[in-house]
């Protein structure tokens, strides 16, 4: 992670900033992305592009780094970009607002990588916490997770019929359900969509809207767009003939954006891994 004196914060007494959702950012550079999450962490809410572009630091970069970049650095650097894209009266842009997170969360989604929207959103997950650092190592299983009735050391409980694996070889938490709706409290009811506004810590930051039928939609980009290709995620099912002490630890760690490896006795299913920034509110 960036040491103190690699990095500027910038304290801010506005709780909202309004972005056109035309305006392209990719001009703001590498250090973007990490504004954007140094102003979650000090404002209640922002509001942010529903069309963005924001080059971010290589993909060779681990979770752990990334997650640190987009914590830090300054965010005046784009305010000229907002003044010069505001909309005019003759063509209003829209605006969403979101709520800031106090930390990163993570997306398992499963579609084309090429695609812009689809369905199959009720099979995502949502992990609330980094899974990574709360994981145990496939080669400390029987110790640390068999020997504690399945539990892990971070107190998760494992499935051996149904369970996960990142690109370290850690076994993670599986996934809570990715939440498609929201409660709008000006009309009262219960919207059956939600939007979130997601990265993958390269160009495209943008929102992301899952609704109650399954069916989700980006505002720009693909999901492999949005995709962090370092998280590599996969879950591992197949009854009593799956098991962890059945992978081979010299196929981890596993390269930024390759599948995950097969475990014998197992079905594989890879996820993609998004960032969360942010829901609407």
């Amino acid at each position: 992670s960036l040491t103190q004196n690699q990095h500027t914060t910038h304290k801010t007494n506005n709780r909202f900033i309004q972005l056109n959702s035309t305006m392209n950012l990719k001009s703001a550079g590498g250090i973007v992305l990490s504004i954007i999450t140094t102003h979650l962490q000090e404002s209640q809410s922002f509001s942010v592009p529903s069309s963005s572009q924001i080059q971010s630091s290589p993909v060779s970069q681990s979770r752990r780094l990334a997650i640190s970049t987009l914590s830090t650095t300054l965010l005046p650097i784009f305010l000229p970009n907002i003044a010069a894209a505001s909309p005019t009266k003759d063509s209003p842009a829209p605006k969403t607002t979101f709520r800031r997170y106090p930390q990163i969360r993570f997306i398992s989604a499963l579609g084309d990588p090429k695609a812009s929207s689809g369905t199959g959103a009720d099979t995502w997950g949502l992990w609330r916490d980094d899974p990574g650092p709360r994981g145990t190592y496939l080669r400390d299983f029987d110790k640390r997770i068999a020997a504690n009735n399945n539990v892990a050391p971070a107190g998760w409980a494992f499935d051996p019929q149904d369970w996960w694996v990142e690109e370290h070889g850690l076994i993670m938490s599986t996934p809570g359900p990715l939440p498609r709706k929201r409660f709008d409290k000006d009309s009262g009811l219960v919207i059956p969509e939600k939007r979130y506004l997601v990265t993958g810590a390269r160009e495209v930051t943008t929102a992301l809207t899952v609704r109650e039928d399954g069916s989700w939609e980006l505002q720009e980009g693909t999901l492999y767009d949005v995709t962090h290709l370092p998280c590599r995620s996969a879950r591992y099912t197949g009854g009593d003939t799956c098991s962890p002490k059945n992978a081979n630890l010299k196929d981890f760690p596993v390269k930024p954006g390759a599948e995950m490896p097969a475990i014998s006795g197992c079905d594989k299913q890879d996820y993609a891994v998004l960032f969360v920034l942010g829901e609407e509110i």
